[in-house]
């Protein structure tokens, strides 16, 4: 884990693995966050993914939650990035994958979360996205790739 200093305070930075996931149809996955106050960004639209584990790589994590979250196996995914995000209580670091799966978003059964969506990757901003979910989506939507 690394290490961040803030105000004299030593804070773990968590890591985070998330998905830029696409269905067969080229269509971006997203789901909607359960609506728990006791959770973060509660009834916000969300990507997949989550906490790498202790002794976990950010590529098995994504490998791991993608499997707990949608029962999907990954083998084709490309690293985009990494951003660092100090919105929440939990400051972290988010490393975002670009996933491609062959299952279209019917075939497809929600694990967690309240409802799973497929969008154009271009109707994004009418979603209210947690944390810096957002600003992650339109930084991948201006790279071209």
């Amino acid at each position: 884990m690394n290490i961040c200093v803030k105000k004299n305070e030593v804070l773990r930075m968590h890591q985070v693995a998330t998905a830029i996931l696409f269905d067969s149809n080229n269509k971006l996955l997203i789901y909607l966050r359960d609506d728990k106050p006791e959770i973060p960004f509660p009834n916000h639209w969300d990507l997949f993914g989550g906490q790498v584990e202790e002794g976990e790589t950010p590529e098995e994590a994504l490998i791991r939650e993608l499997k707990e979250e949608l029962n999907v196996d990954i083998a084709d995914y490309q690293f985009y990035k990494a951003f660092e995000s100090n919105n929440e209580s939990k400051a972290n670091t988010k490393f975002v994958f670009v996933v491609r799966i062959k299952q279209s978003a019917d075939e497809l059964r929600l694990y967690e979360g309240q409802y799973l969506k497929a969008i154009e990757l271009s109707e994004r901003g009418n979603y209210k996205f947690a944390n810096m979910l957002g600003e992650i989506l339109n930084d991948y939507a201006k790279s071209g790739l």
